[in-house]
């Protein structure tokens, strides 16, 4: 077995050193990316740090200044954020006809199929220009679906829908693991949390992690608590924001604040101590059980 190979081995994308410099700091660089075949493999980052650009660079729309990327995948499907097409074709249409337009006649039951898939078996027949931009997504991944891919790229996939359409598709896309390849850029973590194996997390064009979701909350989370306070609020976050050791301290309501700090051992000796010296009386404190939001602040705050 050849070195490159090896690195395929298992894989369905292998990116090594990949930058497309706009200047001014645009672009990615330099970036490094492997996405195991049969996984559900998430995207995240600020905005502008580069997800659009390294999408297209990985499903070849647009030419690296230098790096290389390595798919294996016999049919790869590109969803973009907002998928466009003939506004008088139907649904139905738009599926059939993205098909054929890849060299492949599919079946009326095909179509309708992966119409259904996506929660759109309903409107197969309605034209597409009356559809709300959720729907038009839905369309988009129905027309990839519907001639198997291997490896299905989308981008902000769930940004048009409401929270039970949200609900939907993610249970749809966990549902390809195993059976496809799913990467996907989003800038709503809880969903990515929700149905990734895997992030990489993008950061001025720059992957500044790749793991496990996992990995990532328990290697950058910082401890922090809930306390229900007697006093005010206001002057209780003026108090702990004057503490080197509070990383971060926001009012959650009128009695409630939250409290982040820099370690669990200097939170839990800081917080009673600084309420006491201030007179502050502590009704009830709590762990909180933070995620991958958490983790990804602290990682993006990193070398600031």
């Amino acid at each position: 077995m050849t070195k490159a190979e090896e690195e395929m081995s298992g894989a369905a994308v292998v990116a090594k050193g990949l930058t497309r410099d706009y200047g001014n700091g645009a672009g990615v660089f330099d970036v490094g990316l492997r996405v195991d075949a049969g996984t559900v493999f998430g995207l995240v980052g600020p905005n502008g740090a580069g997800k659009t650009t390294l999408i297209s660079l990985l499903c070849g729309l647009r030419r690296a200044d230098r790096g290389s990327v390595s798919v294996r995948a016999e049919r790869l499907a590109l969803c973009p954020d907002v998928p466009d097409f003939e506004p008088w074709l139907t649904a139905a249409e738009v599926v059939s006809f993205g098909a054929r337009l890849r060299g492949e006649d599919v079946t009326r039951a095909k179509v309708e199929q992966a119409l259904a898939r996506v929660g759109l078996a309903g409107s197969a027949h309605r034209r597409h220009r009356s559809f709300s931009r959720g729907m038009r997504q839905r369309l988009g991944l129905a027309a990839a679906l519907v001639c198997e891919p291997d490896l299905i790229v989308m981008d902000e996939p769930v940004s048009g829908l409401d929270p039970q359409g949200r609900a939907e598709l993610l249970d749809l896309i966990s549902g390809m693991r195993g059976r496809h390849t799913v990467l996907f850029s989003s800038h709503l973590l809880d969903d990515v949390q929700r149905v990734c194996d895997d992030v990489a997390v993008l950061k001025s064009g720059n992957v500044v992690y790749q793991g496990s979701v996992g990995e990532l909350i328990n290697r950058y989370l910082r401890p922090a608590w809930h306390l229900w306070i007697r006093g005010q609020v206001d002057q209780v976050v003026a108090v702990f924001a004057r503490q080197e050791w509070a990383t971060r301290v926001e009012p959650v309501d009128h009695h409630c604040l939250y409290v982040e700090a820099s370690s669990i051992e200097v939170g839990e000796a800081g917080i009673p101590r600084v309420l006491a010296e201030a007179g502050i009386g502590l009704v009830g404190m709590s762990a909180h059980e933070a995620g991958l939001e958490s983790a990804f602040v602290s990682l993006t705050r990193e070398g600031r």
